[in-house]
């Protein structure tokens, strides 16, 4: 199964996941470039607002074709109880291009849900996995256990 990992990561927090992931599945990686400055505390919340409000934004171009691929597991942090606006263009530009897809975020605390069921609804199709973290398990890789299991059930699908 040819894979490929997209994400966006304001922090790193989501890059490292993806590493991890695309790693394990012996996958591509491509990460998703906000156009906008999003570094700072007053960034930051302008990030939230246009999470929020379910902004669009400008991304770099994809380098890889996101076609060729059998299964894309998008990542994305959890922003305002919703995917990153450079997720949602992402997603928005290429969804009639994803044949099989999974999920995975990285939350402060709460929001996954929420944050899934938003990427499946813009995507108009079902994950066939999906993984949440928290920033602390990232942060003192307490994840990789979590990893083991999201691939094992992506092998198994």
């Amino acid at each position: 199964m040819k894979s490929l990992v997209v994400y966006y990561s304001r922090t790193g927090t989501t890059k490292k996941i993806a590493q991890a992931i695309a790693r394990n599945l012996g996958g591509d990686i491509e990460e998703i470039i906000d156009k906008k400055d999003r570094r700072g505390p007053t960034n930051y919340l302008i990030a939230g607002k246009d999470a929020a409000t379910k902004r669009l934004t400008e991304i770099d171009d994809t380098k890889k074709d996101i076609s060729s691929y059998d299964i894309v597991v998008i990542g994305t942090p959890v922003w305002a109880f919703t995917m990153a606006p450079a997720i949602r263009t992402f997603i928005t530009r290429h969804k009639e291009s994803l044949k099989n897809i999974a999920f995975f975020c990285t939350q402060g605390g709460a929001g996954s849900k929420r944050t899934f069921k938003d990427m499946e609804e813009l995507c108009g199709k079902r994950p066939v996995e999906v993984l949440e973290a928290t920033t602390k398990e990232v942060m003192k890789d307490m994840f990789k256990q979590k990893i083991s299991e999201f691939i094992e059930r992506l092998s198994n699908k």
